[in-house]
């Protein structure tokens, strides 16, 4: 009896707020130094068009229910709950279409209302879903590509907002990025002002390969001031000591672009230090999370971006595999050529990992190899010991949770 009471009492004082809401609007109204306000009675013009969701309004103002079940209906009592300026509407109605099913057309209509309705903060909660909705639906944008070239620039936005593209690197944002903005907007002068306000702040440039970050630097679409800060901004990540990356990553988490955040990659970023001389050589630093390393069991493997030596493409891939006897699990480290063809490449190489309790790099394993076009050549056990003792606990190998390994390409003449 105690709750039924305490319900109908929160329901009672409830429909007096409604109440009040609709008498503020109105008081508004003869108060306001307009034609109205000087009115006996006032008659509200509205189209025929609005006619069944003002109805619903009134409905709501009395009820605080709404008889309406579709979402084109909900949207249009929306619509008239902010003209006549009742909050309490406009949350329920988006509450309401958040609990429905999204389609792509339909999340594109919520993701314009913050400019279309006059008291924004009520729908933003429908804004944010449409919005995850978005890109959930087209995180892999490679297989989505068609439909996502097609959508309009907030669809686009969301979309490249996400830390959860499936995309192989930063790179293939940027190729997107460039296609997209050709495509639907065929004037330069446009093209750059929306890269150069909009779309730029969304490509992760501090994660991009240095080989495209020069392509950045000569591309027209972008104002060359535009692209030479965003580019100079990348590098200086680049060569920031990982925790002060890390330090950077974790101030950028709140920030609407994100740019120092890591994506989920399908290829490992790396960091390369290059020679000329006396001989054209690379040094080549990957790390891998404990749960990246983790995940790889018991028979996965994890790919890094490409990086270059002499002109050739090549990248490096972490295994879980078996051992030469096949009697345990075992991690491992293998250099590969990109490039498919009759090009052949000898080169020395030494893999490298940090270890406790040094913590400084200690080589691991040394060999020479001369590379034809998608040749990979490795080691199946890099650390001499079994999966298990890779992974234990109190591992040698994880330093703050992270595997820190270096490659040493050198051309050989």
């Amino acid at each position: 009896m105690k709750v039924f009471l305490l319900y109908r009492g929160f329901e009672y004082f409830y429909q007096k707020y409604i109440c009040f809401t609709v008498f503020i609007y109105f008081m508004q109204l003869f108060s306001n130094g307009m034609r109205e306000s000087e009115q006996r009675h006032v008659t509200l013009r509205i189209n025929a068009s609005e006619e069944a969701a003002l109805m619903e309004l009134l409905n709501f103002m009395y009820s605080t229910t709404l008889t309406t079940t579709t979402a084109p209906a909900l949207l249009d009592v929306l619509m008239a709950a902010d003209k006549f300026e009742v909050a309490s509407c406009m949350r329920y109605c988006s509450r309401l279409l958040r609990n429905m099913p999204m389609t792509p057309d339909s999340a594109l209509l919520y993701l314009e209302l913050p400019s279309s309705v006059l008291m924004a903060d009520a729908v933003q909660p429908l804004t944010d879903a449409a919005k995850q909705y978005l890109a959930g639906r087209y995180k892999d944008i490679t297989k989505f590509q068609e439909e996502v070239i097609a959508l309009p620039l907030a669809g686009v936005e969301a979309i490249l907002s996400s830390d959860d593209l499936q995309v192989a690197s930063e790179d293939a944002v940027y190729d997107f990025v460039l296609k997209w903005s050709r495509q639907q907007y065929t004037k330069l002068e446009d093209r750059r002002e929306v890269l150069g306000t909009r779309l730029a702040q969304l490509i992760r440039f501090p994660y991009m390969t240095c080989r495209k970050l020069k392509k950045v630097l000569t591309c027209s679409d972008f104002d060359h001031e535009v692209a030479s800060k965003l580019v100079l901004e990348g590098l200086f990540f680049k060569a920031e000591a990982p925790h002060r990356q890390r330090s950077l990553a974790a101030e950028d988490t709140a920030s609407s672009n994100r740019r120092f955040v890591e994506r989920a990659y399908k290829y490992r970023p790396v960091k390369v230090v290059e020679f000329e001389l006396p001989r054209q050589q690379c040094v080549v630093y990957l790390d891998l999370k404990r749960e990246e390393c983790n995940n790889l069991f018991p028979s996965g493997r994890v790919y890094s971006q490409a990086f270059h030596l002499g002109g050739q493409g090549f990248f490096l891939s972490a295994h879980c595999n078996m051992d030469q006897q096949s009697s345990f699990h075992c991690f491992g480290l293998f250099l590969g050529m990109q490039e498919k063809g009759s090009v052949s490449f000898a080169v020395d190489y030494e893999f490298a990992a940090r270890s406790r309790p040094t913590e400084e790099f200690v080589s691991k394993y040394k060999g020479n190899y001369v590379f034809t076009g998608g040749k990979a050549v490795g080691y199946r056990n890099l650390f001499a010991i079994p999966w298990t003792s890779f992974m234990a606990e109190d591992s040698l190998y994880f330093i703050n949770g992270v595997l820190h390994l270096r490659a040493e390409l050198t051309i050989k003449h």
